[in-house]
Parts: structure tokens; C-alpha cells; sequence
């Protein structure tokens, strides 16, 4: 298993890609990440092309157990990001 690609070595592979300088790539990294994060955070749901989905769902209170007391307890309702991956990603990672 190989090492996983830093922001550093992932900002040089898009300037690399995109024939443009580091500066400009990391500025549109930064600029879709922040994008993803704040469409997700108001609840909706984003798609990126080739790559997946994602999205903001509600999990409804629920009942839970500490692992250390075996105490159960109720965990009030809260948001999830999940991220589903696109059948040409899948497609191609086992091809």
C-alpha cells in the first residue's frame, strides 16, 4: 500500500495537469473545497464530475451505548456528509 498524496503533491499534479503554476492550483483547490463546504453545509448535495457525490444527510436521535460504562444513552439528531462514488471511478480503479 502506497503512501496517501499530500495537499502539497496533489496542488503540483493539478498545476502539472492544468499547465499552469502552483499558486493558481492550489487557489482552485482551495476554492472548490470551499465551494463543497459550504453547499453541503446548507443541506444540499454536490456532484463532481468523474469523482462522486456529495452529500448532507439527517440522522434522527437515536439510542447509543458507552463502550466504557455499557451505559445507554440518547444521541440527539445531526447531519452526516457522505460521499458516493461514481460508477466511472469504481469502473476504472478495477478495470
Amino acid at each position: 500500500m502506497t503512501k496517501p498524496m499530500t495537499k502539497t503533491q496533489l496542488v503540483a499534479a493539478i498545476a502539472d495537469a492544468m499547465g499552469a503554476d502552483k499558486k493558481t492550483a492550489g487557489a482552485a483547490l482551495d476554492a472548490i473545497a470551499d465551494v463543497v463546504a459550504r453547499e453541503v453545509a446548507a443541506g444540499g448535495s454536490i456532484t463532481l464530475p468523474g469523482l462522486g457525490k456529495v452529500a448532507c444527510r439527517a440522522r434522527p436521535e437515536r439510542q447509543v451505548r458507552n463502550p466504557a460504562t455499557g451505559e445507554t444513552m440518547t444521541k440527539p439528531a445531526d447531519k452526516q456528509v457522505k460521499f458516493s462514488i461514481a460508477k466511472a471511478l469504481k469502473d476504472s480503479v478495477n478495470a
